[in-house]
């Protein structure tokens, strides 16, 4: 009997001393850095009111993962889009609020699945001086641009690489500017993201969009591989509270509120002031 007392006392102490552990396992990060796409509205832009953070539907999401979670996460700027790439791919910052899928990323990150939108990306074109456009091929011979290191997901990108002559820039806005100026034949970029910058440049009218879509491509969470954070009890309650956002429609819910949200935050026209 007292064999049996000391063996079960035992038991509970060393339960007791391995709890730590377990809890430490499960949850060994309290707080998460993400970034993204700085340029990307009405999913990513810099907060105007704090600029070294960034807002929208995608940061809005993965609060709401991280509250469900129990950590908090800042979603950082880092700078242009391939700086935060760059700035994921070797552990700095945890996660990518929103990329697509393509196999140089899956070397260096885990993809948090299901993806939470599916994006289209088009081409854009100086009015006036558009070109006959029905897809793929009809880029080949002309030059446009895109941001450094953006992908439009890995069957594009690949014919890309082999058949088109892609330039690359920092920023939305310059590749814009470039192609006002004439230097280049298009611009790729998503619609969404390239309509709201377009307005709030006041170039709308001077852009057009040649349909169809280069691509249509889902948008997911990343988590580097080299991230501190990245363990399997993460994964998978990411992948958890994700496919439940998803499956209650809370991903488009947040999109709308950030297209209002994007537009209310934009300087009014001199001309439709109250006089």
């Amino acid at each position: 009997m007292l064999e049996r007392g000391f063996y079960r006392s035992f038991l509970l102490l060393f339960a007791a001393l391995l709890m730590p552990a377990f809890a430490v396992a499960a949850g060994k990060c309290e707080r998460l850095v993400a970034t993204g796409n700085p340029e990307y509205p009405p999913y990513l832009w810099r907060d105007p009111q704090n600029p070294q953070q960034l807002i929208g539907a995608n940061a809005d999401l993965l609060q709401h993962l991280a509250k469900e979670l129990g950590v908090v996460v800042d979603i950082i700027y880092t700078g242009p889009w391939s700086r935060a790439q760059d700035e994921v791919r070797t552990g700095r910052v945890d996660l990518i609020a929103g990329a697509f899928l393509t196999l140089p990323r899956l070397q260096v990150m885990d993809y948090v699945h299901p993806a939470f939108y599916y994006t289209s990306s088009v081409v854009w074109v100086h009015r006036g001086a558009e070109f006959p456009y029905a897809g793929w091929e009809d880029l080949r011979d002309r030059t446009g641009d895109t941001l450094v290191n953006n992908s439009f997901g890995q069957q594009f990108d690949a014919y890309a690489k082999s058949n088109l002559t892609l330039e690359g820039v920092s920023s939305l806005t310059q590749a814009f500017q470039k192609l006002l100026l004439g230097r280049t034949d298009y611009v790729l970029y998503e619609r969404y993201p390239g309509q709201a910058l377009a307005d709030s440049l006041g170039i709308q009218d001077d852009l057009l969009v040649l349909d169809p879509p280069i691509s249509s491509e889902g948008l997911y969470l990343t988590l580097s591989h080299n991230s501190a954070c990245n363990d399997p009890w993460l994964r998978g309650m990411l992948a958890k509270k994700m496919t439940e956002a998803v499956a209650s429609g809370l991903p488009e819910t947040l999109l709308q509120r950030n297209l209002q949200r994007w537009k209310d935050q934009q300087p009014t026209p001199a001309g439709d002031a109250e006089q």
